[in-house]
């Protein structure tokens, strides 16, 4: 967590309200992504790579990740009164069996230039969706449990293997 958001969760200025914002990513969505802000108003943000872009307010709720030991950590959120545009898009992406890139960010309303954390990758592992609601699970890859070396030692790749 950083030395901002420390600060603002110890002493909980009423002034600083926090800012959780979603993007999500596919090449079938509309424009390739949908960004969404919690809350009823459209807010311009600065991403991390200089670019300033438009959220599109929208009501919702986030579970966010447990800091812990496990290897296995999930965001859930819940997206209501979706438009059916949306709705048809993730709908679509969920039949066809592709992958959603979810980023969570969070800013402090007195910067949007910078986020108050670094950002949070993940891939959607879980959607569904009703006429007016989308509920989302993305989680990070099991580094915990993933296997070492990455690249695998096989007779194609390292044909000497195959006398052993």
């Amino acid at each position: 967590m950083s030395l901002v958001l420390q600060t603002v969760h110890a002493s909980a200025p009423s002034s600083e309200l926090k800012h959780h914002l979603l993007e999500l990513i596919n090449p079938s969505f509309p424009g390739g992504v949908y960004r969404w802000v919690q809350g009823f108003n459209d807010e311009t943000f600065t991403l991390e790579d200089g670019q300033a872009v438009v959220f599109e307010g929208r009501p919702y709720g986030v579970s966010l990740p447990e800091r812990s030991l496990r290897g296995n950590q999930d965001i859930q959120f819940q997206l209501d009164n979706v438009t059916g545009e949306a709705l048809r898009a993730i709908r679509d992406v969920i039949d066809s069996g592709d992958k959603i890139k979810v980023i969570y960010r969070c800013y402090l309303d007195s910067n949007h230039l910078v986020p108050a954390q670094p950002k949070i990758e993940m891939t959607a592992t879980g959607v569904s969706a009703d006429y007016s609601t989308v509920n989302v699970m993305a989680d990070f890859h099991d580094f915990v449990n993933r296997a070492w070396p990455l690249e695998k030692y096989t007779p194609t790749l390292a044909p000497g293997l195959k006398y052993f």
